[in-house]
């Protein structure tokens, strides 16, 4: 297979991060401690939403599925709005009080719509604009917290770390749909948010607290266009870099789409609806589970190979979703693909904050997330009306095949099989 064009100016990767001496683990460490804490309850407060949302849009008096998919569509593309300058504006300031700011903001407007949907006066209106305020904030909190883990931690402990981070996301995501499910019955929608908005406040308390030992001092500054090109420079001149973005872009653009789209229909038509759907949900969170926790002692030599075999093997998850298989072979599937996405996204994390200059790894992240947050949504768009033309199955099949593709041509560039950890 052919070399992948690469930048015309050299590798510029530095030397890794200092490894630094023994460790007893991430957790030894009251800031990380403090972060993973506050995090494990964020992340299980947005996991709430996830399923609640789309019922607090629908206890709207003449609201419907129109409606959802507008306050659900605020959200994603407020945060592809402003990714970009949340990466530079993370790398401008403390990460820490970026962070913080990002949580208080959005504690005041999930509790502002919790308190209008519990006293009955919500409107779509109201709810878009709360997503867009959200999504904005979101959009800075997500680069600084990967450039905030080497500021606390040294190099040998980043991934770790991560797979830690990831473990509390992963049973989020598998306890997170029963909780919410529960809140919304006894307490509706508004209770779901204002649950979220007090796991913003608990997060800010922690980083309140948090000491950062090891804090970077950013460039000069420049303006923030010179310093967003800046950040574009780190990315292209690291083959490895922009092909994984690539490939995380084909997969975010093409199979979590078909993924979330079709199979669901797929799970209405041929395996009994809901239920079937919540039980292969719930085997890709296993998977992801076992996948942190293999995550927290594994260290591939070989970082690149690994994030780009494991996408290459996640990217099956459209077709496998869209198959006539039954309900429990493609939870079991489902699992195993499970296991690769979390090993892929935490070895990915890890080799940015090891091989990226520490002063430039929030933009370099924000392009990573802009690249595949800005397709994501077109893909969701399309993807219900391409399954009418072209069948179900077929277009599963499809966003399979075409990701895969792009996952194997990766492999062929050498800086990204290259790639070493420390």
């Amino acid at each position: 297979m052919a070399e992948l064009p690469t930048s015309a100016t050299p590798e510029l990767d530095p030397q890794p991060l200092t490894p630094g001496g023994p460790s007893r683990g991430p957790l030894a460490s009251t800031g990380f401690r403090l972060l993973f804490g506050g995090q494990a309850a964020s992340v299980f407060g947005d996991r709430l939403v996830l399923v609640a949302m789309p019922f607090a849009v629908l206890s709207i008096k003449g609201a419907g599925a129109a409606d959802v998919g507008l306050v659900l569509g605020a959200g994603a593309l407020s945060i592809a709005v402003f990714i970009l300058v949340g990466g530079v504006w993370a790398d401008r300031l403390s990460r820490r009080a970026t962070m913080l700011a990002s949580d208080l903001l959005r504690a005041v407007v999930q509790g502002v719509a919790a308190a209008f949907l519990l006293t009955g006066h919500a409107s779509v209106a109201l709810l878009v604009v709360v997503q867009v305020v959200y999504g904005a904030a979101d959009a800075f909190f997500r680069p600084a917290m990967l450039a905030l883990l080497p500021e606390l931690l040294d190099a040998h402990e980043l991934q770790p770390a991560n797979a830690l981070l990831g473990l509390s996301s992963n049973v989020s995501m598998v306890l997170g749909p029963a909780v919410a499910g529960l809140l919304v019955a006894t307490t509706g929608a508004g209770g779901a948010l204002a649950f979220d908005a007090g796991t913003f406040v608990v997060s800010a308390l922690t980083l309140a607290r948090l000491a950062v030992p090891r804090p970077v001092a950013p460039a000069a500054r420049e303006s923030f266009g010179a310093e967003a090109r800046a950040g574009w420079r780190e990315v292209r001149s690291r083959g490895w870099v922009w092909s994984t973005i690539l490939g995380f872009s084909a997969y975010h653009a093409l199979v979590l789409p078909a993924l979330f789209v079709l199979g669901p229909i797929v799970a209405e038509a041929s395996r009994g609806g809901a239920a079937s759907w919540g039980v292969i949900s719930a085997g890709f969170g296993v998977g992801a589970v076992v996948g942190s926790v293999v995550a927290l002692r594994w260290k591939p030599l070989r970082p690149g190979l690994v994030i780009a075999l494991c996408l290459l093997v996640a990217s099956s998850q459209s077709a496998i979703v869209t198959t006539t298989w039954p309900t429990a072979v493609v939870a079991a599937l489902e699992a195993v693909t499970g296991v690769m996405v979390a090993l892929t996204f935490t070895v990915w994390e890890t080799s940015l904050q090891q091989h990226i200059p520490a002063a430039a790894q929030a933009r370099v992240s924000s392009f990573d997330y802009f690249g595949s947050l800005t397709l994501m949504p077109l893909g969701y768009v399309v993807m219900g009306p391409l399954a009418d033309v072209v069948g179900v199955g077929r277009l599963g099949l499809a966003a399979t095949v075409a990701s895969a593709v792009v996952c194997a041509a990766i492999l062929a560039n050498r800086s990204l099989r290259r790639l070493t950890t420390v």
